[in-house]
């Protein structure tokens, strides 16, 4: 764990003014996950991109399920600002455990499902997603660690969601897809 605190404090070092208000913008966007629902429900919303909707949504669906209900209650790991109370907040201290980053793991899911379904925007989804586990670092949120576990993670959600997606596909829902 050593490593990952000279890691968060080395990032304490970059911050200033203009690099914290972008950062703030993105880590809002995953707040509760509300970009991503609200992209995949725009997306479920068009014909043509309805499968990637659908797709956005299970894996989102499976990521909440996995990281807020089994995963950080199971593993129950302090966040960094808990641990180190000294470095001065620049976001709320959340309340809930640190392992896995949920910012990471949605972004990643939603991202993972868009790639697969729909390459271009998923490519920019993943280049947000990375932004946005940057961005709990640098508020000093999480561990290194719960966000690397959030990429991969995610990951899984994502490709997991598009499986689901084409099982629907193939039923007599498969229709209205």
């Amino acid at each position: 764990m050593a490593w990952e605190f000279t890691f968060l404090n080395w990032l304490q070092e970059l911050q200033n003014p203009v690099l914290t208000k972008i950062m703030q913008a993105i880590t809002f966007l995953g707040e509760a996950g509300w970009f991503w629902i609200l992209l995949g429900i725009v997306l479920l919303c068009t014909r043509k991109y309805r499968k990637c909707g659908v797709a956005v949504l299970l894996a989102l669906l499976l990521d909440l399920v996995l990281a807020n209900m089994i995963l950080k209650p199971l593993v129950a790991r302090d966040r960094p600002c808990w641990i180190n109370q000294e470095v001065e907040l620049l976001v709320r201290v959340p309340g809930d455990f640190s392992f896995p980053s949920g910012h990471t793991m949605a972004s990643f899911a939603a991202a993972s499902a868009l790639f697969f379904t729909w390459r271009r925007a998923g490519v920019w989804a993943f280049v947000l997603g990375t932004l946005m586990g940057i961005s709990r670092l640098y508020f000093y949120v999480h561990f290194p660690t719960d966000v690397l576990a959030g990429v991969i993670l995610g990951f899984f959600c994502g490709f997991a969601g598009v499986f689901l997606m084409k099982k629907v596909q193939q039923t007599k829902f498969g229709k209205y897809l």
